[in-house]
Formats: structure tokens, sequence, C-alpha cells
């Protein structure tokens, strides 16, 4: 493999995310206590580095709670870790809040290479460009590409693409300034610093990326009716385990019995959404059905004037 030359190996030499760390210079003579203890300290500059960015998260929350609201998509593009992290976010979507395919993951290399690194795969812009391509990506959609460099071709390519489909185009990277930036029309760069081993960004940029992808969806599905209170009212009772949360959720939000929230949840076929406004509106089965798909899926909304709990 050809390494990089010139300007684009300075470039990347002078990355934060490449540089080293003076706090683990020995970190191969540190006691695992030691260790433990500076890697803990280190990951608390994650939370204030995130902190720093709220302001482009919100933005990018509000794109994709429009898109979404449109029939539009969230969809994630990345390599490695990042790629990694994309497709873990898009796939928890579906049983936390019943999504199909409104939250969408990509990575470089394809399936595989979510089991088994295909390292070379992130610089091939055209390979991000067919990846989009076979997702038909379109202007209602918005596209977070994620770089802890913030110049991975791959990404790069990703939202090239998207731009050209009239999608929003969102770059999430760990260095500030990022070239990612200057494709984005929302540009989110956390720093959080070098790592305590150079250059594994799994680590605190790893870490930063997951907490702004549970940001971003997390807020997006309460954005679009997916939550009542902070329950998770439409989640998918696939397994015994969220069948039990089923009834704990409806019961929490009505105040009621487990047995009741049972006999209401076998009325509304396993709906959660509609056992809960079946029992505060004091409706049947088929009319709370009906207010929620007057409503969006909002349950607050099909309550408004109703007896019980709003």
């Amino acid at each position: 493999m050809v390494g990089l030359k010139g300007k684009d190996k300075e470039v990347l030499s002078g990355l934060k995310t490449e540089s080293r760390n003076p706090r683990t210079l020995d970190l191969d003579l540190m006691s695992v206590g030691e260790l433990l203890t500076v890697m803990n300290e280190e990951d608390k500059n994650v939370i204030e580095a995130v902190k720093q960015v709220l302001p482009q998260i919100q933005e990018t929350v509000e794109a994709v709670i429009r898109a979404l609201n449109q029939g539009g998509r969230l969809v994630y593009a990345g390599a490695g870790t990042s790629g990694r992290l994309g497709i873990l976010d898009a796939v928890e979507c579906l049983p936390t809040f019943s999504t199909t395919d409104e939250v969408v993951g990509i990575i470089a290399g394809g399936e595989k290479a979510f089991v088994r690194a295909q390292e070379g795969a992130e610089d091939s812009k055209e390979e991000a460009r067919k990846d989009l391509e076979q997702l038909h990506v379109d202007g209602r959609d918005v596209v977070v590409a994620l770089s802890a460099s913030g110049r991975t071709p791959y990404c790069i390519g990703a939202l090239e693409y998207a731009r050209e489909a009239g999608a929003c185009c969102v770059g999430l990277s760990c260095n500030r300034p990022a070239e990612l930036s200057a494709y984005s029309d929302i540009a989110i760069e956390v720093d959080a610093g070098p790592e305590i081993l150079t250059g594994s960004t799994r680590l605190k940029a790893g870490t930063a990326e997951k907490m702004i992808l549970n940001m971003i969806s997390t807020a997006s599905m309460v954005g679009i009716g997916k939550v009542y209170g902070n329950l998770m009212v439409d989640m998918r009772a696939t397994n015994l385990k969220l069948v039990e949360r089923a009834k704990r959720i409806v019961s929490m939000a009505c105040g009621c019995t487990e047995e009741a929230a049972q006999a209401a949840l076998s009325e509304a076929d396993g709906g959660i959404k509609a056992a809960i406004v079946m029992i505060l509106a004091g409706v049947t089965a088929e009319e709370a059905k009906e207010r929620l798909e007057i409503h969006k899926g909002f349950v607050r909304k099909c309550l408004d004037g109703a007896r019980g709990r709003t």
C-alpha cells in the first residue's frame, strides 16, 4: 500500500487524534490502577467536549425531525469504529422505537466490515457514492458522515453524493478544524484531546461519537412522538423481557395495575400507545388507534380534554 505523501502526511500528523498525550508517555510503565485512573480522567474530557457542540447537535436533531416527518431518513455513514457506531445506533432504534428503515447505517467495506476490519475501504470516495446510491438517498434525507480524523475519503464521498442528491449533510468529526466540515451543511467538530493510546480513536473519539449519536437519535424520536413522558411507548415487544417491560410502561404511564395494563395491551393488539390512550382517555381500542392516527402518534395530544393524567 502506498503511504501518504507531502501535505497529506503533514495534515494527518498534525491532527489532535493523532498526537501524543503528554499524560501517558509512560503508559507501558504504569500499574493497572494508574492506567485505569488516567483513562477515567481523560474520559471526563469527552463530556465537556460534547457540551461545546450542543448547538450543532440541536441543529442536526431539528433537521432529522423535519426529515422523518416528510418521509425521509437518518442515514449514518462511516468507516471503522465510526461506521460501526452508526450501524449500532441505527439497529438499536428498531426495538426501542419500532423504526423500520427510518434510521440506516452504512460502513466502508460493507456489512463484513462490522465484524472484521476492512481498513483500506475507508480510502474510497467512490464506494461511498455507490452505497448511498443503492439506498436511493434524496432530498428528504439527512446524511450524517462520521469521521474521527475529519478527513476520511469514504465520508467525504458520502457527503459529496448526499449534497448532489439534495440531502441535508452533517459532518461529525473529532478534530477541529475538520476537512469534512467543508462538505457539510451542519458541522459538528468535537475535540476531546489526544487519546491515551496515540491514534486509537476507538477510545475518546469513539465515546464522543457514541454520545452524540445517542443524542441525535433519541431526541429525534422524541420529536416525532415515539415517547410519552420519559417512557419508550413505541417499543417493540419482541421477547419475554420486553413483553414484561411493555406492561410496566403502561402501568407507570397510567398509574394502574399490571393486570389492567395487560388487559388493555391485549385489546390493543400489543400496542403500548393505544393501551395508554385507552386507559387514560377512557376509550375503546379502536378509538385510541383513531386518535393516534389523527395526532400522528403523539400520545399526549390524544389526551387533551380527556379524563386522567395528561
